[in-house]
C-alpha cells in the first residue's frame, strides 16, 4: 500500500522544533488570509509574505529565503510550476507546497518533476495542509490521501498512441491546461515567460497530437477526461 509520505531525513527528524518562515502564493486574498491563519494557528509556522502573483512570490522568496512556500496551482503572472522550477535552484530551496483541485495523473508527475515537496487538495481539510508542512519540513514528501495514488503511479498500461495525453510535453501538457481553464494565449505567454508566438507553436503541437482542431474541441476533451474541476465542467 502506498504511503501518503515518503522518505524522512534522519537528520531533521529529531531535531530541536523551531519556526518555519513560511510565503503564501495564492491569487484570491480571502484564501491567502485563511491559509496564514491555519498556517500561523499551529503555533510552529510563521507566514512572512503573502502574494498574489507568481512574479510577487519569487521576489519575495528572495527577499525572505523561507523554509517553506505554499502556492495555488493556478498562479497568475508566472505559472506555479515555473515558480517552483526557479525556487529550487536556490541554495536552500524551499519546500514547495502545491495547492491544486486537479487530482489527473499528468497534473500530480508533473507537478513532482518540477520539484514539488507536497501536492495538497483544495477539496481536502485544512488539516492536510498543515500535515504537509509538517512532513515536508522534516524532509519528507507529502501526497493528498484523497488522490488515487494506485493509479498515479501505476505503470503507464496505454502507449502514446490509445492514450494521446501521454504523448504532449511538459510545456505542451501546460499550455493545454491552461487553454480549457479559458486562459488567452497572452496570458499564457507571461505566465510561462515565452512568446506569443512560441505558445501558437505549442498549441498547434498539441491540437495535433490530440486530433483537435479548436480550443472548444479541448474543452471538451479535458471535461470527458475529468481534467477540470466540477464547477468549471458545470459551466463549459
Amino acid at each position: 500500500m502506498l504511503k501518503v509520505s515518503g522518505v524522512q531525513n534522519p537528520e531533521l527528524t529529531n531535531a530541536e522544533p523551531r519556526v518555519c518562515r513560511v510565503v503564501i502564493a495564492e491569487e484570491l486574498g480571502l484564501l491567502r488570509d485563511a491559509f496564514a491563519a491555519l498556517c500561523e494557528s499551529a503555533g510552529s509556522y510563521l507566514v512572512v509574505a503573502r502574494c498574489a502573483d507568481g512574479l510577487q512570490a519569487f521576489r519575495a522568496v528572495l527577499e525572505h529565503r523561507p523554509e517553506a512556500l505554499l502556492l495555488d496551482h493556478e498562479l497568475p503572472g508566472l505559472h506555479a510550476l515555473e515558480l517552483i522550477r526557479r525556487v529550487r535552484q536556490l541554495d536552500p530551496p524551499p519546500q514547495c507546497v502545491l495547492l491544486s483541485v486537479r487530482q489527473d495523473r499528468k497534473s500530480v508527475l508533473e507537478a513532482l518533476r518540477a520539484g514539488a515537496t507536497a501536492y495538497v487538495l483544495k477539496t481536502g481539510p485544512g488539516q492536510h495542509l498543515l500535515d504537509a508542512l509538517d512532513q515536508v519540513r522534516k524532509g519528507g514528501v507529502y501526497l493528498s490521501p484523497l488522490l488515487d495514488l494506485s493509479s498515479i503511479f501505476a505503470p503507464a498500461r496505454k502507449s502514446p498512441v490509445e492514450d494521446p495525453l501521454e504523448s504532449l510535453s511538459p510545456r505542451e501538457y501546460q499550455v493545454f491546461m491552461m487553454l480549457v481553464e479559458g486562459i488567452r494565449a497572452k496570458e499564457i505567454a507571461a505566465r510561462l515567460e515565452l512568446s506569443p508566438k512560441t505558445v501558437d507553436t505549442y498549441r498547434a503541437s498539441l491540437m495535433r497530437k490530440l486530433g483537435i482542431h479548436d480550443v472548444a474541441g479541448l474543452v471538451k476533451f479535458a471535461i470527458a477526461r475529468r481534467l477540470l474541476p466540477e464547477q468549471q465542467c458545470k459551466t463549459a
